[in-house]
């Protein structure tokens, strides 16, 4: 017996006297339901029945098959079109002309669960359902949601068939899987409701997918017809739970599978869209859905099988669905309606019922004002860099930390790790690999078996594996090979290492995985993008927190919904400009101004980088390392930091010893050196010394006392090779007296005080490198190696740099023509450091901008940083504080502070809490606590010459500040 569902008053069903509104109709509804009953009392028979069906076509077919379809709106007057693959200017030029033939506007539907990039190129794909499914804040479900509906919107699409709100408890689903938010009835309604708001806020219908629920089969329904066996108070716990919260807060349609559901429909083997008691009873009567009612594509074998071309549409229709998608032959199918309308099969009634419904849908979809779609900046549109913020959060918040003995992760105690990489899978590790490296020397390991790895792995104590899957799609295969399997146990079981497993696939992968006793971590990252990879790595080192849960169970091994939270250790992470509050737009502006240094000859090349909220945003290497290399500047490239070595380095040093005691700013030099009790610099203090108003020399040419006539180094105090008493090397073929040591101190000693004003000078460095070192019996370089640059880390940092690097990895300084006679390449280009065997206090290290900016993020952060406490945050404000304003001298304590009148080291426009250090060689770092901001500038501006000025006079390290200051977004 027919269930007669069908009210009779329209208005009144829609209104919701019995239950709850309909999810179509608008605000103004006496305007819509006015323009849905003017429209289809001016349609006839023909047309109305037209409106049932929803053809598909593909914007890459040819003319012959578009055409088709175009025939079809104008003489069958189709109620809408699903557009498969293609691209999107050609989906939209497609779009227009079949609207332009269509009496009444079209539907316009697609498949865009994860964006348009589902079916279409050159368009944004966003994480799939399983990833987002492990992110706890729904909020960021709705942001994706949000960015879907609003590219499907700007395409011309009205209706997106998602969420996909399947339950997947069943791991060997084979169309579902992915496509699911996970196995939680609870978080597949909570993920599926705030992906349907953020579509729906984006003007763009939302449909749930596939009722009653096609989670639990193990069949593919486009080849065959999967069996839900399921009792009904499990299909009402389960599988419906999701569906019943959706229809309850405005889901605009459901899109039914076709599925056999034996507990629900006692016809033995009848597919739910052609159900009555599914389509009609279970969804409509019980579960009071009074919105838009999609089949699934009839032209998929697990119903097309069950009755002639026709009879297929016609039994789904009749079971009480409002749209027809993807019938086989629209013309029988139309036919077989008609009759069955002439018949009495279909009332009036009941055809009004569908059709007034498809007209609301199209009326809340803006038809009623349809407008063509602008085909000008469509691609630019689409791949707006909002897209990028969204996925980027999403991916961040899902990393799911699924294992975690003795706390391994986030790493922390970089000094005591060796890190090995092993890739697993058939898709790339690569971002993976170069982002674990920027944290820490991360050595990528390949064999060819087991015993290989055992062999090659004995020396590392930490090994990180990475599984990586294809990302192309969410059906790719995904699980490890036999001989992984075995590599990834034989490996773990390496007890003098510890085990980090990183997966990205989806959970699933580790079904296989028989024990994970040996394995100490495990990461589950769910996809293989790019930026899976980097969060993944940030989240091992701690610079980003992990916040996901597992969205499905492996056996019992790692549960649904567990995962431990991790915060992170004030790392730097790496992201985009628009995630801190900083324009990508208005930062190309930096660009502009890199090049015209390099057009300008100011520099060979350089480094740029720009680290806001604690997130690198702007990494970027131009030009080369001379003007007549082939080579190009890389993020490796390491560049003489000149005088930036002052604060990276001395500094540090010197605050950590205030902190212990050793050394106080009242301090005096003959207190610091006992050998200047008679000097005139004796009564010098720590403080004016480091402010710059010591009263000392700007700096000493030690060297040129060590030139003979000619001008060339004098044989009385050099040797070409390292002989007994000669070991301090200066350059290549150029080594320096141990005598002269003593020779550069007492030369300081015997200086004047210069007048009582302010005036830059190196020389105080030179006394502070002596205190430090007679202190702690050990070298500077040595020193903050130990205390700094190895535990947080730094890979690209280091004196004398060709002691750890080749000479091509180090950007040439300058061709010396007055004291080394040879190009500077891997020495310190000043001369006094070089005269220390290239350890300064003032100059002699070397580094890329992202160490630069590791060590300006610890100082913002108050001397934390990677979980570790270098220095008191008291101590670092101390130092940068400046004590001597009213003299005119706006130097911190060994810090460049910004200027106190018009001209100085800053473009004016940070704030007077910022601080940084610019070098001699080209070099500038600043950081703006205000602002949470650090810029890191590198070049070789002293390459071929120290003569050419060009970059000091053009003020462009300030005017590329200026340009970073003025991309933050208000």
């Amino acid at each position: 017996m027919r269930i007669n569902l069908y009210f009779p008053f329209f208005l009144l069903f829609f209104l919701g006297v019995s239950g709850q509104n309909s999810p179509l109709i608008t605000k103004d509804s006496l305007a819509q339901l006015g323009w849905v009953d003017t429209k289809y009392n001016s349609m006839s028979l023909e047309e109305r029945i037209g409106q049932l069906f929803m053809v598909s076509i593909s914007s890459s077919q040819d003319k012959t098959a578009t055409d088709k379809i175009k025939q079809l709106i104008k003489e069958h007057h189709l109620g809408g079109v699903i557009f498969s693959t293609g691209g999107p200017v050609r989906q939209a030029k497609l779009t227009n002309e079949y609207q332009s033939n269509s009496k009444i506007p079209l539907l316009i539907g697609m498949d865009a669960e994860w964006g348009l990039a589902m079916r279409l190129d050159s368009t944004y794909a966003f994480p799939w359902n399983m990833t987002l499914g492990a992110i706890r804040d729904s909020a960021i479900v709705e942001k994706v949601g949000f960015q879907i509906g609003k590219h499907a919107k700007r395409l011309g699409v009205h209706i997106n068939f998602a969420p996909d709100i399947d339950v997947n408890n069943n791991p060997k689903n084979p169309i579902i899987g992915n496509r699911s938010f996970g196995e939680d009835p609870a978080n597949v309604a909570q993920k599926g409701m705030a992906f349907m708001k953020g579509m729906e806020k984006a003007g763009v219908l939302s449909c749930g997918k596939h009722f009653p629920g096609h989670g639990d089969t193990a069949t593919d329904s486009h080849k065959a017809l999967p069996i839900i066996n399921s009792t009904r108070e499990r299909l009402d716990s389960i599988e419906l739970f999701p569906f019943k919260s959706l229809i309850n807060n405005g889901l605009s349609s459901v899109m039914v599978a076709h599925l056999d559901v034996p507990n629900v429909e006692i016809r033995e083997g009848l597919p739910s869209t052609l159900s009555e008691q599914i389509v009609s009873g279970l969804l409509q009567t019980e579960l009071g859905f009074k919105g838009l009612i999609f089949t699934d594509a009839l032209n998929m074998k697990a119903v097309s099988k069950f009755a002639p071309e026709g009879e297929v549409e016609l039994e789904a229709f009749l079971a009480g669905n409002d749209m027809l998608l993807m019938p086989e032959d629209v013309l029988k199918a139309k036919e077989k309606l008609v009759e069955a309308y002439s018949k009495g099969r279909i009332t009036e009634e009941r055809l009004a019922f569908s059709v007034k419904k498809i007209l609301m849908a199209k009326y809340k979809a803006g038809l009623a004002n349809y407008n063509p779609i602008e085909l000008e900046n469509l691609y630019e549109d689409l791949n707006d860099v909002e897209n990028d913020v969204v996925y980027e959060e999403a991916i961040e918040n899902a990393i799911t930390i699924a294992k975690n003995n003795f706390s391994l992760l986030p790493i922390k105690k970089l000094e005591n790790k060796r890190i090995a990489y092993v890739k697993f899978g058939d898709d790339s590790g690569q971002a993976f690999s170069e982002t674990l490296s920027k944290y820490a020397n991360v050595t990528q390991i390949n064999a060819k078996d087991a015993a290989g790895y055992r062999k090659l792995l004995g020396e590392f104590n930490l090994v990180i594996i990475g599984f990586h899957k294809s990302n192309e799609s969410p059906w790719k295969r995904y699980k490890f090979s036999e001989n992984e399997l075995f590599w990834l146990q034989e490996i773990s079981r390496l007890r003098t290492s510890n085990t980090i497993l990183a997966v990205f696939a989806k959970p699933y992968a580790l079904l296989d995985v028989v024990n994970f006793d040996t394995i100490d971590g495990v990461v589950v990252a769910y996809q293989n993008s790019e930026i899976a990879q980097e969060k993944a790595a940030e989240v091992i080192f701690g610079a980003v927190d992990a916040k996901g849960t597992l969205p499905v169970s492996v056996n019992d091994k790692f549960l649904v919904n567990t995962g431990t939270k991790l915060k992170a250790l004030k790392r730097l992470g790496y992201s985009i400009p628009e995630r801190v509050g900083l324009s990508s737009r208005k930062l190309a502006v930096v660009d502009s101004l890199v090049q015209v240094g390099l057009d300008s000859l100011m520099y060979p090349g350089a480094q740029v980088l720009i680290a806001k909220k604690g997130k690198v945003i702007y990494n970027k290497s131009f030009g080369k390392p001379t003007y007549a290399t082939e080579q190009e500047i890389d993020g490796n490239s390491i560049y003489d930091l000149a005088s930036l070595t002052k604060i990276l380095s001395t500094l540090p040093l010197i605050m950590k010893m205030e902190e212990e005691g050793k050394i106080a700013l009242n301090n005096t030099f003959k207190e610091l050196v006992p050998e200047y009790e008679s000097s005139e610099l004796k009564d010098v203090t720590v403080l004016k010394a480091l402010s710059h108003y010591g009263r000392l020399p700007a700096w000493i040419a030690f060297y040129i006392d060590t030139l003979t006539k000619n001008r060339k180094p004098s044989s009385d105090f050099y040797r070409n090779q390292p002989t007994e008493g000669f070991s301090y090397k200066v350059s290549d073929h150029l080594y320096l007296t141990d005598a002269y040591k003593d020779s550069i101190y007492n030369r300081i000693g015997r200086q004047s005080l210069k007048s009582n004003r302010y005036r830059y000078s190196d020389v105080a460095y030179y006394v502070f490198k002596k205190y430090i070192e007679d202190t702690y019996g050990k070298s500077i370089d040595e020193l903050i190696s130990e205390f700094l640059y190895t535990p947080m880390g730094l890979q690209r940092t280091s004196f004398n740099p060709l002691n750890k690097f080749s000479k091509n990895e180090i950007v040439p300084s300058e061709e010396d023509k007055y004291f080394r006679y040879q190009t500077v390449q891997g020495y310190v280009h000043d001369m006094g450091a070089a005269m220390q065997g290239g350890v300064g206090g003032h100059a002699g290290l070397f580094s890329n901008a992202n160490d630069v900016a590791k060590i300006m993020q610890m100082y913002l952060q108050g001397g934390l940083y990677g979980g570790k406490r270098f220095l008191n945050e008291r101590t670092i404000k101390k130092f940068n504080t400046c004590y001597f304003c009213h003299k005119d001298v706006r130097r911190g304590v060994g810090f460049d502070k910004p200027q106190l009148k018009e001209k100085g080291p800053t473009c004016g426009c940070v704030s007077r809490k910022s601080f940084g250090h610019s070098g001699f060689t080209g070099t500038y770092t600043w950081a703006d606590p205000d602002e949470e901001l650090v810029y890191v500038f590198l070049s070789n501006r002293t390459y071929p010459s120290a003569s050419n000025t060009l970059l000091v006079k053009s003020a462009l390290r300030t005017r590329i500040q200026q340009a970073i200051y003025d991309s933050i977004i208000n």
